[in-house]
């Protein structure tokens, strides 16, 4: 099925899966808003798209603040008529031991991996209902699924993204659909802002074998390439 035309918002769009997730849809005809804090980024992102020829935009957004969210999302509708997909990527991941007591890190994890996901689900859900139609994709990890040490507060939040997005599936209206996309290492910038030397040096010998950010756009394609009697509820993408 074509996603050509098809009114798609990313939320950390700026780099890594997002903005590769940004690249291959805007390629394969899809209308792609780019949505993050960084306005340099985004606007690199989006012109390049443009001068090859694609359909592509940009807003500055904190998925922490659903006062934005909803802005954002009342923008694009009043620009494009619509919203088909909202593709809550946005994440962060400052690893490190319990021990450590890094408290900020841990609160800025749950603000940004599941208040970030619930913003864009409480924004996104209302219209979806009213256009009858619309498809909702949570990017968790394959920390949704294990745990690892340095990594319970984030894995945590991974958890919480599944379960949220099961309660979705759920809930939903049968014309609204919710997949889950789970990566495993993907190369990214999440693991830069790590301030825990033990966490960070670790990182360096996990992330050895890492899957390029386009694996994951090609499952998000993937998902939103369906036949709308199609859902796909979970995906886990991860190197062989």
């Amino acid at each position: 099925m074509s996603i050509k035309n098809k009114v798609v918002l990313v939320t950390g769009g700026s780099s890594g899966i997002g903005a590769a997730t940004v690249e291959l849809l805007a390629e394969n005809g899809a209308v792609v808003i780019a949505a993050a804090r960084r306005r340099d980024k985004l606007e690199t992102v989006v012109s390049t798209l443009r001068q090859k020829g694609y359909t592509a935009d940009y807003k500055q957004l904190d998925v922490t603040d659903f006062e934005q969210m909803q802005y954002t999302v009342q923008e694009i509708t009043e620009s494009y008529g619509k919203i088909d997909v909202i593709v809550n990527n946005a994440g962060v991941m400052p690893l490190s031991k319990l021990e450590a007591l890094k408290i900020d890190e841990w609160n800025r994890m749950i603000d940004v991996n599941i208040r970030g996901v619930l913003h864009g689900i409480g924004a996104a859900l209302p219209l979806m209902k009213e256009q009858q139609s619309g498809h909702i994709i949570n990017i968790a990890s394959i920390g949704a699924y294990e745990v690892t040490p340095t990594a319970a507060v984030y894995c945590a939040t991974k958890y919480a993204v599944r379960a949220i997005t099961e309660g979705l599936r759920q809930e939903a209206p049968n014309n609204i659909r919710s997949t889950l996309i789970s990566p495993g290492v993907t190369e990214s910038e999440l693991a830069d802002h790590i301030t825990d030397k033990q966490a960070s040096e670790a990182m360096v010998e996990y992330r050895r074998q890492a899957l390029p950010a386009s694996a994951i756009a090609q499952a998000i394609l993937y998902a939103i390439s369906q036949p709308t009697e199609i859902d796909v509820s979970e995906l886990i993408v991860r190197p062989s």
